[in-house]
């Protein structure tokens, strides 16, 4: 397919995101990275390469290019104009209402219902990685995802045996470096609600990785859930945040929780507090981050050595290729943002690598 790179509208410390337009008009995002850089968006690529979703961002192709003497590898997508749920949760003061929470994550869970039908376990669901479009909420960024070789029994390919994530939304038992199954998914829902809910981390008292590694894997607790959520909300989290993953509801069972029966009432709330008719293009909010996936964990659970949070994030920084500064979770914000109704530019930080 031949096609034109526009706008950068994300930047990463090895990627970045554009406005691409065929040469039959049509408009979709492309993230480009180095070809030698690119393994992560190669598994990405693959995986979704064999989605379709109304819930999950659309797969576009992908290609390999020269850019300045350097061979790039292009991963093509669904262009989804109105940014991440982060932007979606900033945009409306920190912190969405009960309604919002609950018509998003109706479209999460039916994302997660159809991953986990086909095999595919995402490993890394958050805020961040929900992009948010004209019909509602896509589940993005499959870099760190894997196929499940046999679901029953849940036991995967040995070339796809990693662990991987965000550790504020990891479970328990991920964070043990045990296993990372579909009920993973489901922890990280509950945590991603809590995010929806309060606009902060899940664990918001701990704000380096190692320390909230060691209370999930060392401790009893749950994240705490928002005083301020009706009964149905909580008792939907109760059903996402077990510690035990056999005692998690399913993202079928979830599906017909109490909690997503009233959407029929809010149907269109949601779509029409969140968008408007854009002026151009680029008036609209797009990933707030490009290859995230590549920094928060993600390492074969086979290395027996790493005993300790601390041992494991370090060997996650060794083998990643870049020099991760841990200290700091999330760098990573928009190029551009909404303010009082208005788009205005904002400075781009680089994560440290």
């Amino acid at each position: 397919m031949e096609w034109t790179r526009g706008h950068t509208i994300g930047r990463g410390a090895t990627a970045t995101v554009s406005i691409a337009t065929s040469r039959s008009g049509n408009v979709f995002a492309v993230k480009s990275t180095e070809l030698s850089r690119s393994e992560f968006f190669q598994r990405e690529q693959k995986i979704l390469s064999t989605l379709n979703s109304p819930f999950v961002v659309g797969y576009r192709g992908y290609d390999i290019t020269q850019h300045h003497n350097t061979i790039m590898f292009n991963l093509m997508m669904e262009y989804v104009p109105f940014g991440t749920l982060v932007d979606a949760i900033h945009k409306y003061g920190g912190r969405l209402d009960e309604s919002m929470i609950s018509h998003y994550t109706s479209q999460i869970v039916q994302g997660l219902e159809y991953l986990h039908s086909t095999g595919i376990v995402h490993c890394d669901i958050k805020g961040r990685n929900i992009l948010i479009g004209e019909d509602g909420a896509k589940i993005s960024d499959f870099g760190c995802s894997k196929k499940v070789k046999t679901p029953v029994e849940g036991r995967t390919d040995d070339r796809e045996a990693s662990i991987g994530g965000t550790p504020a939304f990891m479970a328990p038992e991920v964070a043990r470096g045990e296993e990372q199954r579909f009920p993973a998914d489901i922890w990280a829902l509950g945590c991603t609600i809590i995010e929806m809910a309060t606009g902060g981390s899940p664990w918001p008292n701990l704000s380096h990785p190692t320390s909230i590694l060691y209370r999930i894997t060392s401790s009893h607790e749950l994240p705490e859930f928002p005083a301020f959520l009706s009964d149905k909300a909580k008792d939907f989290l109760s059903k996402c945040l077990r510690r035990d993953p056999n005692e998690r509801w399913t993202a079928k069972q979830l599906v017909k929780h109490p909690f997503l029966e009233e959407l029929s009432n809010v149907k269109k709330l949601t779509n029409d507090r969140v968008t408007r008719s854009p002026t151009s293009i680029l008036d609209r909010d797009i990933w707030s981050f490009i290859d995230e996936s590549e920094t928060p964990y993600n390492r074969s659970r086979t290395d027996s050595t790493l005993n300790s949070p601390n041992q494991r994030l370090k060997q996650l920084s060794m083998n990643s290729g870049f020099k991760v500064n841990w200290n700091l979770e999330d760098r990573w914000i928009t190029v551009r943002e909404w303010e009082d109704n208005n788009v205005r530019p904002v400075h781009l930080v680089i994560n440290d690598r």
